[in-house]
């Protein structure tokens, strides 16, 4: 519903779909009849949205023209707005993914690929360790649906521990990848574990992270903590940090996205404040990976049937060992048709000149190696600067295969163990009613909920008092890389032993808004 219907001289007119939630359960002809004095055909029906009871034709045509009004002032409502996601508007219930914010912008959606970051010894290698974890943390768009989860409150939390698996994860070892066609690569780890690709070639070998397994040698699967924390509001921003001390591992960030109407579809960036993931490998001297996100298109919404797309560049850098890598999404092919498609280098670049932005601003001779293939499905790498296609199907190798993967499963405390403001008690009751099929119910219990936040902001306006994060010491900045408080690392460091219980760490619940 964008500018489709400005300055339509007859709405009627136009032939358009709408989601079938917004659409009554009634055939048009159905519905036009003119016997129905005292007549009420859905004597308990409502959707939140609309309350469609009524007895007389100018009834009818009265909630039909508000329907086309409020149609019509959602579309110019958000024409021209610099950024939607900065806009707060409320959404019916039935039209909310029973998700909170915070649990679904998760990037472990495959553990077992972050836990295997660091395990190679050689600097190109773990740089593909890195970029095949960054081809699993959208896995859930992948394996779903896109959706709209449920707004953040400010001061709401989630935390949750992740279990992986670094044992079947196969270890990167480009010297023993390496062929007469592979380019001056080196590399001194041995190959473990390389599996058969049998999609391609028999002589081609996988890299890729098996379905998500917890079964491991000793019986004791890595464990990653994960928090995270709405400390913004205006805008929207969360912080989140990641721990996996058994593999030395660490991760954190902001989210925060910008949005806008383009023609038919939703334009997605990362916000001011999300300047990417930043992960560090401590038994690596400390290395840091800064992974900066894509832009993605939310397309479908006049047919109801919603898809993503990922489009522009995706960065990862290492300034300690001076490697980069450039992913360009390419969103639309031949005929305007989405392809799904990425294709990267990895170089050689100076952090102190960072420069280069495209793949065609970066010398031959300074390339290492390439990848390419559909994101939701099979991505490949080839050794040195020449294109994937020139090289043989033994010479290619795949680094991750999506398909057969499946979103790994949380660990959440159990409901006795979680705060208010913990998002899945804080949104419990609309979840609940959600799943009941009780929308008129949800709907009272999400207004209720939100108004108290207002409530509680205009009171610290009142106050002069200024909200602070419980977790995290930045509300933004820093860099893109929020520290954690005290409280913040005794969380995670409880997580990792499920420890649920942080009574005495937060104390009184934070005054949330």
């Amino acid at each position: 519903m964008d500018g489709m219907f400005m300055g339509v001289a007859d709405l009627a007119a136009v032939r358009f779909s709408l989601p079938s939630q917004l659409l009554e359960p009634t055939p048009n002809l159905e519905y036009w009849t003119y016997l129905d004095a005292g007549y009420n055909p859905w004597p308990s029906f409502s959707t939140g949205l609309f309350v469609p009871v009524f007895t007389t034709r100018q009834d009818r045509i009265a909630i039909a023209q508000d329907r086309n009004t409020a149609l019509t002032s959602s579309a110019c409502r958000f024409m021209g707005v610099a950024d939607l996601a900065a806009v707060r508007f409320s959404l019916p219930s039935q039209l909310l993914e029973p998700t909170p914010n915070l649990e679904y912008w998760t990037y472990l959606d495959a553990p077992n690929a972050f836990v295997a970051i660091g395990t190679a010894d050689e600097p190109l290698d773990r740089m593909l360790e890195v970029c095949r974890f960054w081809f699993t943390k959208d896995l859930k768009y992948v394996k779903g649906r896109p959706c709209k989860p449920y707004n953040s409150c400010l001061g709401e939390f989630f935390r949750v521990l992740q279990l992986g698996n670094q044992d079947n994860a196969p270890k990167i070892n480009t010297t023993a990848l390496k062929g007469p066609t592979s380019g001056n690569v080196s590399s001194a780890s041995s190959i473990r574990s390389v599996k058969a690709d049998k999609n391609a070639s028999t002589n081609s070998l996988s890299l890729t992270v098996p379905k998500h397994s917890l079964a491991t040698p000793d019986g004791r699967p890595v464990r990653i903590s994960y928090l995270t924390e709405q400390t913004s509001h205006h805008p929207p921003v969360s912080a989140y940090a990641v721990i996996c001390p058994d593999r030395g591992l660490s991760a954190r960030g902001f989210d925060q996205i910008s949005a806008k109407f383009t023609g038919t579809s939703v334009r997605v960036l990362p916000g001011e404040h999300n300047l990417g993931i930043f992960i560090d490998i401590e038994k690596r001297g400390n290395e840091t990976y800064q992974l900066t996100h894509p832009a993605a298109s939310l397309g479908g919404i006049l047919r109801g049937t919603l898809s993503v797309s990922v489009s522009e560049m995706a960065y990862i850098t290492c300034p300690k060992t001076k490697l980069k890598t450039i992913l360009h999404y390419i969103e639309a092919g031949w005929l305007g048709r989405s392809t799904n498609r990425v294709e990267g280098i990895i170089f050689r670049y100076d952090p102190e000149n960072d420069n280069k932005t495209t793949i065609k601003d970066v010398p031959e001779a300074d390339i290492v190696a390439r990848l390419g293939g559909p994101w939701r499905e099979k991505i490949e790498f080839t050794l040195g600067p020449k294109p994937i296609d020139s090289h043989p199907p033994e010479a290619r190798f795949t680094i991750i295969d999506l398909l057969p993967l499946n979103v790994a499963p949380k660990v959440v405390p159990p409901a006795d163990k979680q705060q208010e403001y913990e998002s899945l008690s804080l949104w419990g009751g609309v979840t609940e009613a959600i799943h009941a099929k009780q929308f008129g119910k949800a709907t009272q219990v999400k207004q209720e909920l939100e108004e108290r936040q207002r409530e509680k902001a205009r009171e610290r306006e009142a106050a002069g008092t200024t909200w602070q994060p419980v977790f995290f010491q930045q509300v933004t900045g820093n860099g893109g890389q929020p520290v954690l408080t005290e409280k913040g690392r005794e969380v995670l460091k409880r997580a990792q032993q499920a420890e649920w219980n942080i009574d005495d760490v937060v104390g009184a619940a934070p005054a949330a808004a």
